[in-house]
């Protein structure tokens, strides 16, 4: 309950705090004011400096991509694909994950920013993103901090050991180039369909093939198969939480505050089960996130939330058929062994 009450406080603070920054999506603060959350303010400094490193990282090589080599469709597939493939391996075999994770996040959401929107400034598209996450970390620190001085004096909080450096994993560099393919079509898909929050799609690739190393096997297709669907289960739930909310609210700013509030005790107490299932509580939150939390709360237009949740399922729909191909076209290797990494690099 003390860590529920923790997310809650700290995403109320992070809206906040993303409103005064003038964050363009307040959502992606809220919900980095939640990801941040440890139970130990030591444990939620360190995961806030390796997300801040990552964006700040991401935003600059996207920038830098942006001013050298421009947005055209081809440049930016192979510059995706290169980015998303380096940084996904990364973030599955080294020790700073975390911030590998964000740098590869961060270098697609500036990119296909600025392929959905050509005629937005990159410096602004940068450092927008960057504010966002600094909003929503500051907001998790002092809460954590609050907490860990008082509550978590009756009720301590575990500690999170580091993620083990796992060396040269040649099955984590196959599994991070099918994460490339697939976001190498996103710009290329543009071309023909103009889908919105492209960047979202993004997201949602590299987040569901973040999985355990020694548990990718001989294709990959089983784990992150299982990951997409505790991520749309989690997404639809949390969706239809927030649907609720939305007709009762009418745009109330007070309603949709509650439900967000409700939301996210929901889905961390989902999140904190002994369960097979607790990956969808966090998909349960940043539905509810993404549809309750306006980026303006005196004329909330929500319109917008649905086209992220709508291109989170596009990116899991791009995924799935690159893992499928690989895995009837792959020769068939024995499974590798479990592994399980101690803090795995969520989104």
């Amino acid at each position: 309950m003390v860590d529920e009450l923790e997310c809650v406080a700290s995403v109320l603070l992070a809206i906040v705090f993303g409103r005064l920054v003038g964050g363009q999506h307040i959502a992606w603060a809220a919900f980095a004011g939640y990801m941040v959350m440890r139970g130990h303010v030591a444990d939620s400094l360190r995961r806030g400096l390796l997300r801040i490193t990552g964006t700040v990282g991401g935003a600059m090589l996207g920038w830098a991509h942006l001013e050298l080599l421009g947005t055209g469709p081809v440049r930016s597939a192979v510059a995706l694909a290169a980015v998303g493939g380096v940084t996904l391996y990364a973030a599955l075999t080294t020790k700073r994950s975390y911030a590998w994770l964000f740098v590869g996040l961060t270098f697609a959401a500036v990119v296909l920013d600025r392929v959905e929107h050509p005629d937005a400034p990159v410096v602004a598209q940068a450092l927008v993103r960057v504010k966002e996450v600094v909003a929503g970390t500051l907001a998790c620190v002092l809460v954590s901090a609050l907490s860990t001085m008082t509550l978590r004096r009756r009720w301590p909080g575990p500690r999170k050991p580091d993620p083990k450096a796992e060396g040269w994993r040649p099955e984590a560099a196959r599994h991070a180039a099918q994460a490339a393919i697939a976001l190498a079509t996103l710009p290329l898909i543009r071309l023909v369909w103009p889908l919105p929050e492209l960047a979202q799609a993004a997201v949602a690739i590299m987040a569901v093939m973040m999985v355990p190393v020694g548990g990718i096997g001989a294709s990959g297709l089983r784990p992150v198969s299982r990951r997409i669907g505790l991520r749309v289960a989690g997404c639809a739930a949390g969706a239809a939480v927030a649907a609720a909310f939305l007709l009762v609210s009418r745009g109330s700013p007070a309603v949709l505050i509650a439900g967000t509030m409700v939301g996210v005790i929901l889905g961390r107490h989902i999140e904190n089960g002994a369960s097979s299932v607790a990956y969808a509580g966090t998909q349960f939150v940043l539905a509810v996130l993404v549809a309750l939390v306006p980026d303006d709360y005196a004329n909330p237009d929500l319109s917008g939330a649905w086209g992220r949740l709508a291109a989170t399922l596009i990116g899991l729909c791009l995924i799935e058929p690159v893992l499928v191909a690989w895995h009837v076209l792959a020769p068939r290797r024995a499974p590798a062994s479990a592994d399980v990494r101690s803090e795995p690099g969520e989104v």
